[in-house]
């Protein structure tokens, strides 16, 4: 599904990986991030996709936003499981979204 984002400026998480064969309750682990995300402030919406290359982009207000979601507990809990455990590679970055258009 296709984010439904505000006006910009806003900003995109874009976070890139290549898993392990390790799935020991990454998909649990996935769908709670995904439902903690929503609730914190100045989240604004997420698109992701798995091929070989998984592309989450998360959307958020503002990096103050980005940062307090990068703190919080339970996302730093499963950061520590990513690289311990499922992902092989992986690559954040974090960018202003200046324009934007539709169909």
């Amino acid at each position: 599904m296709i984010a439904n984002t505000p006006q910009p400026p806003y900003y995109a998480v874009i976070f890139t990986s290549i898993r392990t064969g390790v799935n020991d309750d990454y998909d649990d682990m996935a769908g709670e991030m995904f439902r903690l995300a929503a609730t914190q402030e100045g989240f604004l919406g997420v698109e992701s996709a798995r091929n070989k290359i998984g592309i989450t982009v998360s959307y958020w207000q503002s990096p103050e936003s980005i940062k307090n979601w990068k703190a919080n507990t339970q996302h730093m809990l499963a950061q520590k499981y990513g690289r311990e455990k499922w992902y092989a590679k992986y690559k954040v970055r974090i960018c202003k979204i200046e324009h934007d258009y539709e169909l």
